[in-house]
């Protein structure tokens, strides 16, 4: 038997098949006529020497054969697809593809790109506001900047800050303001996307690490951190504020942090790429650019005292 394959044209139609598991849809998908994929599959059938498919009243299913050659040929068109893809950005270094959350993007990342697009012109900068984990050949994504805790096998992964969280509200929420205790009286603002923290980062712990016995109301929920701190920029409540996120509010004055008590979070902000993409030109720019506007971050209020989420859980 010959180990030589069929040609590429037969064996994408039959993986198209395979996949669907309907001529019809594989056909649309390829763009040809269900007449031309069955061609071409019958003459992978030939080449193979026995069926792929067993031809059924409006369906079909594999055969031993085909169930042994499908995994197989739905891996190696996902491999050749990505090394088509990773082939093309080679030839577009002056295009970035960067995804990152819709909270760090919006607070963080695009008040500072103005920044960016001075200093880099011939750079140009996408962005992908999501919280999916992207593969980086199928998705077409450069560089990604993620929250947690990791780890990042497979790719490059660079540390690049820390988080904690203290109370911040509006300079009218704060007057009078002075102990821990006197939240009682204010809406609190919760999120929903640091759910996933253990142990918890979130308005009990901080009260835990405040050794302040005030329970954690019910309150405005959110799902986004940044929506979080726009209504805490409102006047509507408290917001348990992240410091990444919060830095330009703060600086600004439209958020102030009365608290000396942060609580921290082993969670941490990555940049993680493909292995080996570190190295490209313009991806060694961008993150360059991102380590210096972190060395330039500071709290305006300063003299901190860091209590860690794992030190004050229940």
């Amino acid at each position: 038997m010959s180990d030589r394959l069929p040609p590429l044209t037969a064996l994408r139609a039959f993986e198209a098949a395979a996949r669907h598991m309907s001529f019809a849809k594989a056909a649309e998908e390829l763009h040809v006529t269900p007449a031309a994929l069955s061609f071409q599959i019958k003459s992978l059938e030939e080449h193979l020497g026995q069926p792929v498919f067993r031809r059924l009243n409006r369906a079909v299913e594999l055969t031993a054969a085909g169930r042994a050659l499908a995994p197989g040929a739905t891996d190696g068109f996902d491999a050749l697809t990505a090394a088509w893809r990773a082939a093309q950005r080679t030839g577009s270094g002056s295009t970035l593809t960067v995804t990152a959350g819709p909270a760090f993007t919006a607070k963080w990342l695009a008040p500072r790109l103005f920044g960016f697009a001075a200093a880099h012109p011939e750079i140009d900068l996408r962005f992908s506001a999501s919280f999916r984990i992207m593969d980086f050949a199928r998705d077409e994504i450069d560089v990604a900047i993620r929250f947690g805790y990791g780890p990042d096998e497979g790719l490059f992964s660079l540390k690049l800050f820390d988080e904690w969280a203290t109370p911040m509200m509006v300079p009218e929420l704060a007057e009078g303001l002075t102990r821990p205790e006197d939240l009682a009286g204010l809406p609190l603002l919760h999120q929903d996307d640091v759910s996933f923290l253990k142990p918890p980062f979130d308005w009990p712990a901080w009260f835990r690490a405040a050794r302040a016995d005030v329970p954690a109301k019910a309150g405005a929920r959110f799902s986004q951190a940044d929506h979080a701190l726009d209504a805490a920029v409102s006047g509507a409540g408290v917001v348990l504020g992240r410091f990444t996120l919060a830095a330009r509010d703060l600086h600004e004055g439209r958020l102030v942090a009365p608290f000396k008590v942060a609580l921290t979070t082993d969670a941490h902000f990555r940049f993680v790429c493909a292995r080996g993409s570190e190295t490209a030109p313009h991806v060694r720019v961008f993150v360059d650019w991102i380590q210096a506007e972190i060395a330039q971050m500071s709290d305006p209020m300063g003299g901190r005292r860091f209590v860690a989420a794992a030190d004050v859980a229940p």
